[in-house]
């Protein structure tokens, strides 16, 4: 799954920080930018590990654009790092599903601005609509 993360420029005395906004609460940092990335993926998996085990699902993403709106992240760098953390919910299961040709170009194009796959935005919209 893909998480969009912010990043705090470091500096030669301080560490790049690294919040994951579609996480409140998941934050990490590195003394370099390959350290934050590695210690974002870290942080996110863990995170996502905790929800799973207390019972709770991924929140839904926001739009990159709604999160760099935010004064709080004025001049921080925007990146999506992969983390598969699926497999904490349970094991996936395909499905065959028939969709109009438009309706599905229409997901993939939704999911792909917002940083998901197709199956991720998927799941994530059943769940809402379960609710």
């Amino acid at each position: 799954m893909k998480f969009l993360i912010a990043i705090e420029p470091g500096t030669d005395t301080t560490a790049y920080g690294v919040v994951v906004p579609d996480l409140p609460g998941c934050f990490s940092a590195g003394d370099s930018l390959e350290q934050a990335f590695d210690n974002a993926r870290e942080a996110i998996d863990a995170h996502c590990e905790l929800l799973a085990e207390d019972g709770q699902h991924l929140p839904a993403p926001a739009a990159m654009a709604v999160h760099q709106s935010d004064p709080d992240f004025a001049g921080w760098v925007w990146a999506m790092v992969e983390v598969p953390v699926e497999s904490y919910w349970g094991p996936a299961e395909k499905v065959n599903i028939t969709l109009p040709g438009r309706t599905l170009k229409r997901i993939d194009e939704y999911a792909r601005a917002h940083g998901q796959t197709r199956s991720g935005f998927l799941a994530e919209a059943a769940r809402q609509a379960m609710r």
